[in-house]
């Protein structure tokens, strides 16, 4: 068998990679000798993420977890830009292994309180940023307004939310009720909210939405923004997952709070804050309770 061939059928491991609303993306097309990230044109997000942003570091994520799974089977390939897998000498070099890649969660519910420890962010290496919860909680409550008060965004949201069991795609893609840690009741709401969202947007949906989270930054915590080297944002999406690799090994959950960048006015904040171009921002902490397994096409 070919390392094409191993790699093919190691793919739902490889479809454990994180992406935006959990859209996955990536269109692996397979060659003899070659294997090419595509992007499926179904899967993207052009108005909650207009400039790609998301979408490349999604892509970055998923070339990342490739090169994981090839290194445990024992494969020699290297990622190329297009972004293409190809051959290679040597085996990828990497701490981590496909058991990491299975047990990546993202956590949404509350923490423990505790700021990160300094030693932990420093194993993550350069081009981190770390900023206290409390200090971004106004600007979170600013940036859920722009996202439930954004017609196009928010119906994009509605769009990739599963939350009801009896969603048809429910154990495929998209945020589950269970992934937002949502009660059954919860869950019903915001789906009937979303669903006459015209009618409920002029009676003040956006505001009680983004009530419903104010406090989840209210308590001494960590927040840590990935900012940018450079134009290749694919780059960045491998090294994005390969923090959050790392902060799983130390036991801690991570919550991506994209809206924090989307929205423009606390994107600006948020930048002149960390000094540099945010890519990603996300709360990290020891969830009090174990978050759920996400689903996969």
């Amino acid at each position: 068998m070919s390392w094409v061939e191993q790699l093919r059928a190691n793919e739902a491991i490889c479809r454990r990679a994180p992406s935006a609303h959990n859209t996955q993306p990536w269109r692996p097309e397979y060659h003899a000798d070659k294997i090419v990230i595509g992007v499926d044109p179904a899967r993207r997000l052009p108005d909650s993420d207009p400039t790609g942003r998301d979408l490349a570091l999604g892509i970055g994520a998923f070339v990342e977890t490739c090169l994981i799974v090839s290194a445990e089977l024992g494969l020699t390939i290297t990622a190329a830009p297009g972004p293409r897998l190809i051959p290679a000498a040597n085996r990828y070099a990497t701490p981590f292994t496909i058991a990491d890649v299975e047990a990546r969660r993202v956590a949404r519910g509350p923490y423990a309180p505790g700021y990160v420890d300094a030693a932990v962010i420093a194993d993550l290496g350069p081009g981190i940023a770390h900023v206290p919860t409390r200090d971004l909680a106004p600007d979170l409550a600013v940036a859920d307004r722009w996202l439930f008060g954004t017609p196009a965004v928010a119906v994009e949201l509605r769009d990739w939310l599963r939350l009801s069991p009896r969603h048809p795609r429910y154990h495929l893609d998209g945020l589950t009720d269970r992934a937002l840690t949502l009660s059954r009741y919860e869950a019903r709401v915001l789906s009937a909210a979303l669903r006459a969202y015209p009618v409920t947007r002029r009676l003040g949906l956006p505001a009680l939405l983004a009530a419903s989270g104010r406090d989840l930054l209210r308590y001494d915590g960590s927040i840590l923004v990935l900012l940018a080297d450079g134009d290749d944002h694919i780059a960045a999406g491998r090294r994005l997952l390969r923090t959050w690799l790392t902060l799983a090994r130390h036991g801690l959950a991570v919550h991506p709070l994209s809206q924090l960048i989307d929205c423009p006015a606390t994107a600006s904040r948020l930048a002149e804050r960390v000094g540099g171009e945010p890519l990603a921002v996300f709360r990290l902490g020891r969830p009090l309770a174990e978050p759920v397994r996400s689903a996969r096409r």
